[in-house]
């Protein structure tokens, strides 16, 4: 098979891609950490950036998780790293989303 068939075939119709990403409860913390313990190994959540900065930051919207911002900073890591799963997350202002993501032990 040539290359151009094998480019093809990554995206051919029917084939799986990466499952999306679902939507978790940021209406709390305690709502939050109820959604991510139902993210099952590799699967995606995510929040708004809004959510994510009433629940972790006091900064105004566009310096929420900016370099200057320790405090939020802090408490969203400690968030995701607290309890018996850890959970990575990422920022991805483009889309106005935070996503979380279970660790891989």
């Amino acid at each position: 098979m040539g290359a151009w068939e094998s480019i093809k075939d990554l995206f051919a119709p029917g084939r799986p891609g990466p499952p999306e990403a679902i939507k978790l409860d940021g209406s709390s913390t305690q709502a939050l950490s109820r959604s991510l313990k139902q993210l099952v190994l590799e699967e995606r959540g995510w929040i708004s950036f809004a959510e994510a900065r009433s629940l972790f930051s006091t900064a105004d919207p566009q310096y929420a998780f900016g370099e200057m911002d320790d405090d939020g900073n802090a408490k969203l890591a400690s968030f995701a790293s607290a309890g018996d799963r850890p959970y990575e997350y990422q920022f991805m202002p483009a889309e106005g989303r935070v996503y979380f993501a279970r660790k891989t032990p």
